[in-house]
């Protein structure tokens, strides 16, 4: 009898955790479904490339799964039910009128990830572009082909994801008048170093920064600051932070007011110990008790940390330990400058800083290292083993031994 894992989404997290679990599991009596809408790995970190109109390789995941045993099955997943075990997905790929099916599983890994968050902020959603995704990106590539020397862009928030749009999107287009509006100041989470090197920057490339500009309000062609100031804007580009797909809130699932499921060292569900959650889908503590935030820096380790512990609990062997730490903060500035601020275990920021063309390198060559590591999920695979996975002793007890 075949045990059944089920991972939902291929994006950096559910690739990885897939990959490692073919490497962990691969076995006869292992079955290892994975589940994406999309035919492509998509660079998520990238997208603010693609946006500025950088072409980017195309990456199929039938390619990157053919021969590892991980069986991929192009489909939208609509509903997850925890107390019965089962995925209702609909075909991605069907002809014709697309029909639900349903997916049996005996351990869930949930790596749905994120979308963008409005933020509950008037126009929002009807005015202003988002990067969280490809369409996004590519519905904004195409918005800003279409803009004339002079025209406005503004991108609202002063996270990681607003300095890199902002920032290649003016170095694309220097003939555009490009801004960001931030909540707070400038990179003030940043080093002094960091927060110098950020402002020379921005002030070559000729962004233009609103400082303590809280945007309340997005029309067409402007948006609205707290104060009730205005600041024009032929495309208004909204990157204050990401809302987690709304699925698990729907289940009986313990999660989050956010969506987010609560999960252990090992990346499984406090309430339903058949189901992991890794990514931007799960709320898991970092140092000094503190939740790790959604990035890729985040999902990559969390994704190691649940594969490890489901092949442990499978094969009776000794459960993962290794602590979920941060080392950097890797923000590309363009294609020819870029910032590495380094940090402590709990993400915050120290005096060192690197700056400039080594790193946007360094920051380029953690891009290629990250899609690497998805895109070759099960180098050195050894030849199948016909070992047996332990069940549990009964149909609807845990998978394995407790941690």
């Amino acid at each position: 009898m075949q045990h059944r894992i089920v991972v939902l989404g291929a994006g950096y997290t559910g690739a990885i955790a897939a990959g490692r679990l073919a490497r962990r599991l691969y076995r006869e009596d292992v079955a290892i479904t994975l589940v994406n809408a999309e035919p492509d790995f998509v660079e998520r970190v990238r997208m603010h490339q693609l946006a500025a109109g950088q072409d980017l390789r195309s990456l199929p995941l039938s390619e990157m799964f053919a021969g590892t045993g991980v069986e991929l099955k192009l489909a939208k997943v609509t509903g997850v039910d925890v107390d019965r075990r089962t995925v209702a997905v609909v075909d991605a790929d069907g002809p014709g009128d697309p029909e639900t099916e349903e997916l049996e599983y005996d351990t869930l890994v949930y790596a749905l990830g994120s979308g963008w968050n409005d933020q509950g902020v008037p126009g929002a959603a009807e005015h202003a572009h988002q990067i969280a995704g490809r369409p996004g990106a590519l519905r904004l590539r195409e918005r800003l082909a279409r803009l004339d020397a002079g025209e406005s862009v503004v991108v609202v928030g002063g996270g990681l994801t607003g300095l890199e749009a902002a920032t290649e999107i003016a170095e694309a287009r220097p003939d555009l008048d490009v801004a960001l509006a931030a909540r707070g100041e400038l990179g003030d989470w940043l080093s002094p170093k960091g927060r110098r090197h950020l402002r020379k920057v921005f002030g070559k490339l000729g962004i233009t920064v609103h400082e303590h500009a809280a945007v309340t309000r997005v029309e067409a062609d402007r948006v609205t600051t707290a104060d009730g100031g205005t600041i024009p804007a032929a495309v208004t580009l909204w990157t204050t932070g990401f809302a987690v797909h709304p699925i698990a809130q729907a289940t009986t699932l313990d999660v989050t007011d956010t969506g987010q499921i609560v999960v252990d060292g090992t990346m499984r569900s406090v309430s339903h110990p058949d189901v992991y959650a890794i990514g931007d889908a799960a709320l898991a503590m970092g140092p000094g008790d503190k939740p790790l935030r959604m990035s890729c820096a985040s999902g990559t380790p969390m994704a190691w940390q649940a594969a490890d512990a489901i092949a442990a609990r499978l094969t009776g062997g000794k459960l993962p330990d290794a602590p979920l730490r941060y080392f950097n903060q890797c923000i590309s500035l363009g294609r020819r400058e870029g910032l590495i601020q380094y940090v402590t275990a709990d993400d915050r920021a120290v005096r060192a800083a690197l700056t400039g063309r080594f790193a946007a390198v360094y920051k380029e060559l953690v891009c290629k290292g990250a899609a690497w590591g998805v895109t070759n999920p099960t180098l050195g695979l050894p030849t199948r083993r016909r070992h047996v996975v332990r069940q549990p002793a009964r149909a609807d007890s845990p998978v394995g031994t407790a941690a």
